[in-house]
């Protein structure tokens, strides 16, 4: 008389939590990217905004944008998240003008897919681009 039970999973029942996994996978991995891509873009535009304040500050002292000790990008940039300046590299697309100046932040590494490209602000507070969900 065999009285013995046999127990654990059979391969049906593990192929089908393999598949489950698998399509709770495709579903999680794209949104938790997209997530972690605008979070990014979030600390970029926070990076650029700062920068821009800080060439305000410097304007009000000097009356231009372009007088001598004008913040380099390096030093506008230097509050921010230093997580940020390796997603994005921050430029002066032209040198500042006594009245004029833009900031630009191009997007680099894991960061390089966003469909907003590069972002920017001028003195005006101009913000590129001006498309919705991008700032």
């Amino acid at each position: 008389m065999r009285n013995a039970r046999v127990s654990g999973f059979s391969l049906i029942e593990l192929m089908v939590v393999v598949a489950i996994i698998g399509i709770l996978a495709s579903i999680a991995l794209p949104a938790y990217t997209d997530h972690m891509r605008k979070t990014r873009r979030a600390a970029g535009t926070t990076c650029l905004l700062a920068a821009a304040q800080r060439m305000e500050r410097f304007y009000t002292t000097a009356l231009a944008y372009n007088a001598t000790g004008t913040p380099t990008i390096t030093q506008l940039t230097s509050i921010c998240e230093p997580d940020t300046l390796t997603f994005y590299n921050f430029s002066f697309p032209a040198a500042a003008a006594a009245k004029t100046y833009s900031i630009q932040a191009a997007p680099t590494g894991k960061q390089s897919g966003d469909p907003c490209g590069n972002l920017g602000i001028d003195q005006a507070g101009t913000k590129t681009p001006g498309t919705a969900g991008c700032w």
